[in-house]
């Protein structure tokens, strides 16, 4: 005889029920916790660690460049366009490479000392000095600040950002250990590799920028949720090497094969302006100090890890722009004594001939108001005979009638 099958007791049911309901609630706990002990709270890496990381990853990233450079650059052989002329009036002097700009200024770049630079940090502290105290009437800086901050670029979850401290700082930078040497970067030219001033740069400074604004969550609905924030950001320390090139006028006409290519001069060849290229090199170093606070009520002060976002955003946006092999390029103008650059006092002939245009124009002008005043008073007289005739004209008509003249309105007599 078959035993029927016992069904399992409701209580062992209600039981798994609330062990897998307690487990799921005690995961979700751990994870809660987890994240904010290790993502929030958590400690982050020792900025000596930090600055050697992001050093050495920019020295990969400029050695790949350089190899790429290399691969795709031209045979020594080739040359750009240039323009010869024929008159002979116009003397060219021989070519001018690196290595006879060396010899002829005295420079050696194996035995010649690193120079000092202390009267150019004098200058640049004149500069900076000037900027600051340009950028502190009527709140120059403060309200270019705000527009920048508040541009079409400012995120939708943002609300108005408002800056809260700006501190341009007291120190100046200062540049020393000043070397000069060749530098091949795989675009030299026939003239040889491009000479390269490098300098040291050392700031120990607090600049520092404050800012407040609320996260705004949109989602599901609009303004969900607000979260103010308050961020102050202070650079504290910059030490890295600065180089800086010379970079001349080249036209962009197509290179030859040839080494003698020559334009004719009626071809116009467009050509780039000269230059100054600045950047520094991967192993610079920026330490900040970040200090936040979010939340209205409960508040949460200096997050770590919003600290680390912040400072890997500042450097990338630092690795874009100035570090090599990314360059900065300033456009000089021209350096011939030009009259209309010429400030100072004027000489004793200059002088002489700015008091008689200064008659001149003082005489001019004295004829000018006499003629005016001809004219209005030849004008006032023309409507004074004009007037008269009228009055004139109206009394011969009046005695013409045989009554004198009545004013339309007027009560009869």
């Amino acid at each position: 005889m078959a035993v029927d099958a016992q069904p399992a007791p409701q209580q062992q049911s209600s039981l798994s029920f609330t062990e897998g309901f307690l487990l799921g609630q005690l995961s979700i706990v751990i994870l809660i916790g987890a994240f904010i002990k290790f993502f929030i709270f958590g400690e982050p890496p020792s900025p000596d660690r930090t600055a050697s990381t992001r050093a050495l990853a920019r020295q990969n990233r400029d050695h790949g460049h350089k190899r790429s450079l290399s691969a795709h650059s031209s045979p020594p052989g080739s040359r750009s366009g240039i323009r010869v002329s024929s008159s002979n009036v116009l003397r060219y002097p021989p070519r001018l490479t690196t290595p006879i700009i060396l010899a002829k200024t005295y420079y050696n770049v194996d035995s010649h000392q690193p120079e000092s630079l202390d009267w150019f940090n004098v200058l640049i502290a004149q500069t900076i000095a000037q900027f600051r105290t340009d950028a502190h009437q009527d709140e120059a800086i403060l309200t270019s600040l705000t527009d920048v901050l508040n541009s079409s670029q400012k995120p939708d979850f943002l609300s108005s950002i408002k800056v809260t401290e700006v501190s341009l700082g007291e120190d100046f930078p200062i540049l020393s250990n000043c070397r000069v040497h060749p530098v091949d970067d795989g675009s030299a030219g026939p003239d040889g590799a491009k000479l390269q001033a490098r300098m040291d740069v050392d700031l120990s400074d607090v600049i520092t920028l404050g800012v407040e604004t609320k996260i705004i969550l949109n989602w599901p609905k609009p303004l969900t949720a607000v979260l103010p924030v308050a961020l102050a950001v202070s650079i504290v320390r910059f030490s890295g090497t600065l180089s800086v090139s010379f970079l001349p006028s080249a036209s962009n006409s197509q290179s030859s094969s040839n080494a003698t290519t020559q334009v004719p001069l009626h071809q116009p060849l467009s050509t780039t302006p000269t230059s100054l290229a600045f950047s520094f090199l991967p192993d610079y170093r920026l330490d900040l100090s970040v200090r936040s606070l979010v939340g209205s009520r409960s508040r949460l002060q200096d997050i770590p890890k919003i600290a680390q976002m912040v400072e890997n955003r500042l450097h990338a946006w630092i690795d874009e722009r100035c570090v090599e092999p990314r360059v900065q390029q300033v456009v000089l103008p021209s350096l011939w004594p030009r009259k209309k650059n010429t400030r100072g006092p004027l000489g004793e002939e200059e002088d002489g001939l700015g008091l008689r245009a200064t008659e001149t124009v003082r005489d001019v002008r004295e004829e000018a108001r006499r003629e005016v005043e001809e004219e209005r008073r030849k004008d006032r007289e023309h409507r004074g005979r004009e007037a008269a005739s009228f009055a004139e004209g109206l009394r011969w008509r009046s005695k013409a009638e045989g009554g004198g003249y009545e004013m339309p309105g007027s009560m009869p007599m």
